[in-house]
């Protein structure tokens, strides 16, 4: 007996502050296949000449069918339409990854990429924002008087832990045998991933992509790599773009070299995908992280064009 052909792959991007969504019904993967689709406020049902297929959409999203327009077919993508779509607000929707340090909170510092522990048990009695990158050249042009700034840098104190744009500076005077050398890698010891640089012979800045800073009281729970990196560059291009009202950024390397350019298109999008999880039933994950699977929330997300500046394409 032939196996029941697979329903196509379906895709939902849905705005919350324009109240619009795109939904994506992808080809099917045997050619030839015709699919028979009804969307209703709640939940699609797809049907084909093996059986029908229904997916239900998270509690918090609602369709308005008599909205759909804009209906085309791309080949190799599949059938595209928009509709008017809403999401329950006031349900708290949930992110990957949020990474939120409180001042008077007993805080272990992981390695993120294998769970080893870095700093055990800080109390941290002051958890402060750095200023911008160039906050020095901004002070010049706002003073009419010299600069009291000048020369001058901001270190924490013990216990102290200051959040940059990408960044974590702290002081690991009680945490080090010997005081190291300035301008050298920080080395996680089990899987020797470089997690940061020695600023001083006391403080140590910690790359928020290889750090995760949770509660003492709480364990180690390993989150996926690719999510993990999406959730923080995500929340740190929202919070530069709210602070300095811009929507163009550059990442870099250590050595200076910009190696993407990021256009920031919107920063109010759901994203849900259909996977399935028999063969009459499917729900909406997370992308791309295996560990919630079982999870029906849409996900927040942001949408941006970006360029890879990679030699012998993009000089």
């Amino acid at each position: 007996m032939a196996a029941a052909a697979a329903p196509p792959r379906v895709f939902l991007e849905l705005r919350r502050r324009m109240q619009n969504a795109l939904l994506i019904v992808g080809e099917p993967k045997e050619e030839g296949t015709a699919v028979d689709i009804s969307i209703r406020p709640s939940s699609f049902q797809m049907k084909t000449s093996e059986g029908c297929t229904d997916i239900q959409l998270p509690a918090e999203v609602r369709l308005i069918p008599s909205s759909c327009r804009g209906l085309r077919f791309l080949a190799g993508d599949g059938l595209h339409l928009r509709l008017q779509a809403q999401a329950d607000s006031s349900t708290k929707l949930t992110p990957a990854f949020n990474q939120s340090l409180q001042a008077q909170e007993w805080c272990t510092f992981y390695c993120q990429s294998c769970g080893e522990i870095i700093i055990k048990d800080r109390k941290l009695l002051r958890v402060l924002p750095l200023p911008s990158e160039n906050w020095g050249a901004l002070v010049g042009e706002w003073c009419c008087h010299p600069d009291p700034f000048a020369n001058k840098s901001l270190h924490p104190r013990e216990n102290d832990c200051f959040i940059g744009d990408s960044f974590f500076l702290v002081n690991l005077r009680s945490d080090l045998e010997q005081k190291p050398k300035a301008n050298t890698k920080v080395i996680c010891k089990r899987c020797k991933i470089i997690l940061g640089e020695t600023m001083s012979s006391e403080t140590t800045k910690f790359y928020m992509t290889e750090i995760i800073i949770q509660p003492s009281e709480m364990n180690f729970s390993f989150i996926p790599r690719s999510p993990f990196i999406q959730s923080v560059i995500a929340q740190c291009l929202m919070e530069l773009s709210s602070a300095r009202s811009t929507f163009r950024f550059a990442i870099q390397g250590h050595d200076s070299k910009v190696y993407i350019l990021l256009w920031l298109l919107n920063t109010d999008s759901l994203l849900i995908e259909s996977l399935e999880l028999s063969n009459s039933a499917k729900k909406f994950p997370l992308l791309e992280d295996i560990e919630k699977t079982n999870s029906s929330s849409p996900w927040n997300a942001v949408k941006v064009l970006f360029l890879p500046c990679i030699k012998n394409r993009n000089e």
